[in-house]
């Protein structure tokens, strides 16, 4: 089982979209995802909870947690999501850097989009790893 860590600063929205999409699609017998911050906010932006309904994913209930060592322990990739020079480093894992824009504050359609391209993003990473 590989363990994907997907990380942005406040883990409230691209890194949560992320890791609820990328559970939908990949196999849970050979890969799952978690998501963290390094600055954990205090809940998902409400504008990417709303758009994740629309795919039938409800994040209301997901809260932002820190990356900690003991989270990303036993963890073999980490995808770390437009945070720059914020952006964790977990040593033993692959890496993968997605320049994405934070949805925070943002008008629906455009986190729709964002949230578009994350998912292709994703289906692209379990294609790739054979974890579909």
């Amino acid at each position: 089982m590989t363990k994907v860590i997907f990380a942005c600063v406040h883990n409230a929205g691209r890194s949560q979209m992320a890791a609820a999409l990328f559970n939908r699609w990949a196999d849970p017998a050979k890969a799952r995802a978690v998501s963290a911050g390094t600055q954990p906010g205090e809940r998902i932006h409400p504008e990417v909870v709303a758009v994740m309904r629309e795919r039938d994913l409800d994040l209301a209930a997901a809260r932002p947690q820190k990356l900690t060592a003991e989270l990303a322990a036993d963890a073999q990739w980490l995808v770390t999501m437009g945070c720059g020079d914020e952006c964790p480093v977990v040593p033993g894992t692959r890496r993968d850097d997605w320049p994405l824009e934070d949805p925070k504050g943002k008008p629906r359609d455009r986190v729709r989009e964002i949230r578009d391209d994350i998912e292709a993003r994703v289906k692209q990473l379990i294609s790739t790893n054979g974890w579909s």
